[in-house]
């Protein structure tokens, strides 16, 4: 593949000079047109010559409006980076609706790190296939993704970078990593082109650019990117493909996860007590251990309104430091977050190293309520399952203690407290019409909650049906659960 782009293109100064300004006005326009769409535009440079991949973003930044798009190198972790899952820093990268980012580097250290032994074979199968998910999920989600990979003969390259050398005006430009990735060329030329076609998707494939001649090369990806975007601006992208949503319902006579839930399970104010201040002072001693050893908590609270989802995280709360968690309330989105993924705002809220972070509403509301309500289409909730799994991986992967609580009640009893919240005066807030409304739906909920279970429990991201009849033993099972998985996280260290 990449010897194959080694035909010797070029570019005269007099056609550079010719076509450059009308393709500089085009790209600016269609950059101004862009800013109206709905959809985002992630535009990728890798290569295997560094310094061409610089001038290259340098260029595009020169060419476009630097005031509408953002560009994203991906050297070293930053230590807020290191204490989160390796894609992490991608997720705050990706750009609105509207918008433009660059994304540059990154890939071709992937795989020299792996041919150096310090990547192992698992992690970069890993690795590639977070790379492969997130790239189908942009997609999947409407962004243009446009990729490039800047290819320059070995020879070449050591030409360059030996006279550069010489030069007091372009020395600075060239370090050991370029050397060192010259040896290494040979070597990663096949694991890179495997990865190019694995990574060449549907809307999103791998433009390899010849870079010998900077000017053909600059001219290329940017006749390239407009063309892409300009076809992009002309015609919407399929919604993508749906099954039939009568297909995920379940029969008439069949049991889902909520039915095995024993909801008759009761617990004595005083045993209550007992427990409650053996495992928050067992939590205690766990988190402070956890802070210590750098292990980061991820709580996922679901169930039906007036569950009790609040009583329960605020006997987690009062068993934590304030500094070490964040309660996270999941609200519908803002305007800001509707202009990206619906993974984009939880992303962001990912906990630092020895912290918590406890949800009140989570990501699987794309495969619940706005499943249920028609907010999200067909195809968007029946992708997302293999999304929030993928998510999830690289949450455990990084070795983050994550755990998800579905907390079940009986329709009598949800309508029992709501009649109790309306006769309570500090508690009349928490009802409204909407939560009458949605008791309507009950069976189609457990339905959706059913397949939400059976498709995204896993090892490493387990779900917890919770019999919440009887607020005390409910709080009380789930204190048992989160200090159980925090004693395990920190054997496995």
């Amino acid at each position: 593949m990449l010897q194959a782009a080694e035909v010797g293109n070029t570019l005269s100064k007099a056609e550079f000079r010719e076509v450059v300004p009308r393709l500089r006005l085009d790209l600016v326009n269609a950059q101004y047109d862009l800013k109206g769409a709905d959809f985002p535009v992630v535009v990728i440079i890798a290569g295997d010559d560094r310094v061409a991949a610089n001038e290259v973003v340098n260029r595009l930044n020169e060419w476009l409006d630097t005031r509408f798009i953002r560009t994203h190198v991906m050297g070293g972790r930053s230590e807020a980076e290191l204490a989160r899952p390796q894609f992490w820093r991608l997720w705050q990268s990706i750009p609105p609706k509207g918008s433009m980012a660059i994304w540059a580097g990154g890939l071709l250290r992937q795989v020299v790190a792996h041919l150096a032994g310090e990547v192992s074979d698992l992690d970069f199968e890993s690795w590639a296939s977070h790379l492969e998910g997130l790239q189908d999920a942009l997609v999947a989600d409407g962004a243009l993704v446009v990729k490039f990979f800047l290819h320059t003969p070995e020879s070449e390259q050591r030409v360059r970078l030996k006279r550069a050398q010489k030069d007091p005006a372009l020395g600075w430009r060239v370090d050991q990593r370029d050397w060192a990735a010259l040896d290494t060329m040979p070597e990663a030329r096949p694991v890179v082109e495997r990865l190019l076609r694995r990574l060449s998707a549907a809307g999103a494939p791998w433009t390899v650019v010849e870079a010998t001649d900077a000017r053909y090369r600059d001219v290329t990806i940017a006749r390239t990117l407009l063309s892409a975007l300009t076809a992009r601006l002309a015609q919407q992208p399929a919604a993508g493909v749906a099954l039939s949503p009568e297909l995920f319902a379940p029969g008439a006579d069949q049991l889902t996860v909520l039915s095995h839930c024993d909801l008759s399970a009761r617990l004595e104010k005083a045993d209550y007590r007992k427990r409650l201040n053996r495992l928050q002072a067992r939590l205690h001693a766990l988190s402070l251990e956890a802070r210590e050893r750098g292990i980061s908590t991820v709580l996922a609270f679901e169930g039906w309104d007036a569950a009790g989802k609040g009583g329960v995280i605020r006997r987690i709360t009062q068993s934590l430091e304030a500094g070490d968690y964040r309660v996270i309330p999941t609200a519908a989105p803002t305007e800001e977050e509707r202009r990206y993924h619906y993974l984009w705002r939880f992303w962001r809220d990912l906990p630092p190293a020895g912290t918590f972070a406890i949800f009140d509403r989570t990501w699987y509301g794309r495969v619940l309520v706005e499943r249920i309500e028609g907010f999200a289409s067909d195809a968007e909730w029946q992708r997302a399952y293999d999304e929030i799994n993928d998510f999830e991986e690289q949450l455990a992967e990084r070795g983050y203690l994550v755990q998800k609580f579905w907390l079940h009640i009986s329709p009598d009893e949800q309508l029992a407290r709501f009649q109790a919240r309306e006769d309570t005066p500090y508690k009349q807030h928490k009802i409204t019409e909407e939560d009458y409304r949605n008791r309507e739906r009950w069976s189609e909920y457990e339905q959706a909650v059913d397949q939400m279970v059976l498709r995204t429990s896993s090892d490493g991201a387990p779900w917890f049906v919770i019999a919440a009849n009887d607020k005390l033993s409910a709080r009380i099972e789930v204190l048992e659960k989160v200090t159980t998985g925090l004693k395990q996280a920190l054997r496995r260290l």
